[in-house]
């Protein structure tokens, strides 16, 4: 049979008849407890409770392992563990795989919360974290040591938007010690433009509540290990109680289906805003992947076989504090909320200060003016950048 294309796929993952009852979409299956008839069935689902057979609510039921089998073909793994949010994804993988006295190595434009996990958790466990250039490609290798068990990954980065060059990396460090973790959050991707594990890297984290959900109205994360990880990241989100409940996991799974539609439209209207912003006489920069001015866009070029609606960019100018709110709160679309990945648009802004205090690595650019990031939503692109253009207006005097 011929290989079916991703969009395609998408619609028919984590459909069988054992998920979905005879109906189009899996069943929505609520439990804690799961009865059993006999001791020996007992047993036995015991003996296969790491295999999607049903045992405890906990580990999961029929619409959790509908989901998780999608995701796993998503992200080309070995298997899948759902968290109730990305950063609880990011963090509990983080822990599965380190122990007192180790070192791990963080891209410097990594997701705030992720590096605030590593600031004040890790620490008490003597667990010590060196952030570095997201840009150092095969350098890295000078940065690691005897005791360093894991290299966390983010591209693009967080806010600032630097891409990685995922190959170098990955080389340099398997060249090192091939036993050491690789993970990268995937967020960014959703899974669909990127795909980690086909470049030797371990383990793939999402933050769901973005992309796949695709609607801002659920949390979920997750990760995606290859086989030599599979079974630690398992059992470990086991006993550190991780659990999903049943109709977020459900919201997810419908929002693959219609994921690569949106993230088409997503992609084509962000892209006009970015160029329409990169003519813009107050703008200084803008730092979209699919651009030439975004730092690493030669290996979004190599790596990636697309973009979506999330991008920077920045002034000529900072700000002042009344203009900064004027600019902010006076927008009919883009609206001030965290997260990103809906339907709708959104802006969050930054001063330089701010992006110096997110960046722990000393070669980071400098930046002359006020950063913005955009999430650019299903809204007709022309009012999206009528928006914009008054919001210009606003602060142009």
């Amino acid at each position: 049979m011929t290989q079916k294309k991703q969009e395609t796929s998408l619609l028919l993952l984590g459909r069988a008849k054992k998920y979905s009852q005879g109906a189009v979409n899996p069943i929505i299956q609520r439990t804690s407890s799961v009865i059993f008839d006999s001791v020996k069935q007992k047993r036995e689902a015991s003996s296969k409770r790491a295999e999607g057979e049903l045992f405890y609510g906990r580990r999961g039921t029929v619409t959790h392992f509908a989901l998780q089998e999608a995701l796993t073909e998503l992200e080309q793994g070995a298997g899948c563990v759902l968290f109730p949010s990305g950063a609880a994804a990011i963090t509990q993988s983080i822990m599965a795989f380190v122990k007192q006295g180790d070192h791990i190595l963080v891209t410097g434009s990594a997701y705030d919360p992720t590096q605030n996990f590593c600031d004040q958790i890790l620490r008490k466990f003597a667990i010590t974290t060196t952030y570095f250039d997201p840009l150092i490609g095969k350098e890295i290798a000078q940065l690691l040591k005897p005791e360093t068990s894991i290299v966390f990954l983010e591209s693009p980065g967080s806010v600032t938007m630097e891409v990685q060059d995922l190959r170098s990396i990955v080389s340099a460090i398997r060249e090192y010690n091939s036993e050491i973790i690789i993970m990268i959050d995937n967020t960014w991707s959703a899974g669909l433009l990127l795909k980690p594990l086909t470049l030797d890297i371990d383990i793939s984290i999402q933050s769901a509540t973005k992309y796949i959900i695709g609607h801002s109205d659920g949390m979920l994360g997750f990760a995606v290990a290859n086989q030599r990880c599979w079974d630690i990241l398992r059992e470990n989100a086991y006993l550190l109680g991780q659990c999903t409940d049943p109709d977020t996991a459900y919201m997810t799974a419908r929002g693959l289906r219609t994921l690569p539609v949106r993230m088409k439209q997503h992609e084509q209207s962000a892209l006009e805003v970015a160029r329409w912003l990169k003519q813009h006489p107050l703008v200084d920069n803008v730092y979209h992947p699919a651009l030439p001015s975004c730092p690493g866009h030669e290996y979004f070029q190599r790596d990636f076989t697309g973009s979506n609606g999330l991008f920077s960019f920045s002034l000529k100018k900072i700000l002042t504090t009344e203009e900064f709110a004027s600019f902010l709160d006076n927008f009919s679309l883009f609206k001030m909320a965290f997260s990103w990945g809906g339907f709708e648009s959104l802006i969050l802004g930054y001063q330089p200060k701010d992006i110096k205090a997110m960046r722990q690595y000393s070669s980071q650019p400098e930046l002359t003016g006020t950063l913005f990031r955009l999430h650019v939503g299903l809204e007709n692109v022309d009012d999206l950048i009528d928006d914009l253009n008054q919001g210009f207006l606003r602060i142009s005097s």
